[in-house]
């Protein structure tokens, strides 16, 4: 296993870097932007090459996007030459569109505000109080969060031309309904149609792990890659899937809910209402649980889930068996789930990601090992799995590469 940090370098480009299987639904218009966005900056006969097009076919678009505004020219030093024309490399003019990418979380949520090549211009965080809501008061979370945030970007609201904002629970892109969400009071919410009327612009909505999942296809690990997937364990556990370069979301877009599979039949009571999910046995509140019953803690002494998952955590180290214990058995749990995922789906790449994977037991040799088994016994080559350390603001990225992945798309309808 591999642990690795984030491209960040935005002269790399941003978004998937394969061409794209299901290109021919898209206009040649919109794949010459793609490829211009995905290679940072390249020149007109590598994009003919790449999308095995006319060069003649690319210089007519390429003059319809410079004239739009979205792409520009940029002439290589005179050192690289030595007569004739200078070569010239095309890129994304970075202010032709500003969106902004949203995770919404119980307590606290996350936002960026990034130009067309997908660079960060802002960042914001708003602490909030926790427990659920009603619509409306997400609403007010989220006004105050975006006035913050376009405060520290010097735009107005009327600059940007969409947020992607993703949350957990059971979440119909498409529509925008919230089947479940853990912070909202109701099931079945239109919240989608619901920030759209209030707000003034597009906004599209889907699961936070998607949104994970979709970091990593425009700005991390999985941009070289055409199928694989993401496995994250924080306040729940999530996965994110990428088929031929797209998100897969399932036929009505609440698939892939890896944490509410069930692996113990009447099993631990999951938040979601269910028992005997995976969730229920190696998220947070699961760890808190069985830090709460196993270990002998005064109860008079109030903590809150982090300081029980840190001292738990510390205690292990220090050898500490019940404390060790329960990492053992989330970590068995956690075993069976990516062996699942690897045996349904045969990702080329498996990520895991979340903040609770500092807590190295989670991913122990034992535990990988376990999640091989199978693989190993057949005689087939194992899945490669890596750990990805991204910071907090990785998920709202995630909803700026929505954002900016349905914008790119109206703008292919138009041109």
């Amino acid at each position: 296993m591999e642990q690795v940090a984030p491209k960040t370098d935005v002269a790399e480009g941003s978004g998937p870097l394969l061409v794209d299987a299901a290109r021919g639904r898209k206009p040649l218009s919109q794949q010459v932007l793609e490829r211009i966005r995905a290679a940072g900056r390249i020149s007109r006969s590598d994009v003919a090459k790449d999308l095995s097009v006319s060069p003649g076919s690319v210089t007519s678009i390429v003059s319809g996007l410079m004239d739009a505004g979205l792409v520009r020219e940029n002439p290589k030093p005179q050192r690289d030459f030595s007569r004739g024309r200078p070569p010239v490399e095309l890129s994304l003019v970075p202010d032709a569109r500003h969106v902004i990418g949203v995770t919404l979380r119980d307590g606290l949520h996350n936002a960026v505000l990034t130009d067309f090549t997908g660079r960060v211009v802002a960042d914001a965080t708003l602490e909030c109080a926790s427990g659920r809501k009603e619509p409306e008061e997400l609403l007010a979370d989220l006004n105050a969060l975006l006035v913050d945030l376009l405060s520290r970007s010097g735009l107005s609201r009327s600059d940007i031309c969409g947020v992607g904002i993703g949350l957990p629970g059971f979440i119909d892109h498409q529509s925008g309904l919230v089947h479940w969400c853990p912070f909202l009071r109701d099931k079945r919410v239109p919240l989608g149609e619901f920030l759209s009327d209030n707000l003034p612009f597009p906004v599209y909505l889907d699961n936070d792990v998607n949104l994970l999942a979709m970091a990593e296809l425009w700005f991390g690990m999985g941009r070289e890659l055409s199928n694989f997937a993401v496995f994250t364990i924080e306040h729940g556990v999530g996965m994110g899937l990428i088929l031929d370069n797209r998100i897969y979301r399932g036929a009505r877009g609440i698939g892939l809910e890896i944490g509410h599979t069930t692996i113990q039949l009447d099993g631990a009571l999951c938040r979601c209402g269910q028992r005997g999910c995976l969730e229920a046995y190696i998220a947070d509140y699961a760890l808190v649980r069985e830090a709460s019953t196993a270990l002998e803690w005064d109860s008079s002494v109030v903590r809150s889930p982090q300081q029980t998952l840190e001292i738990l955590f510390d205690q292990a180290k220090a050898g500490n068996e019940a404390a060790r214990t329960i990492f053992a058995r989330a970590g068995r749990y956690l075993s069976t789930g990516l062996a699942n995922v690897i045996r349904v789906f045969d990702p080329e790449l498996l990520i895991l990601s979340g903040a609770r994977l500092r807590y190295d037991y989670l991913y122990a040799e034992e535990v990988l090992s376990g999640t091989h088994r199978f693989s190993d016994w057949i005689g087939r080559e194992r899945t490669r799995i890596a750990v990805n350390t991204w910071g907090d603001l990785v998920w709202a990225r995630g909803g700026a590469a929505l954002a900016l992945s349905a914008e790119t798309d109206r703008i292919g309808e138009g041109l």
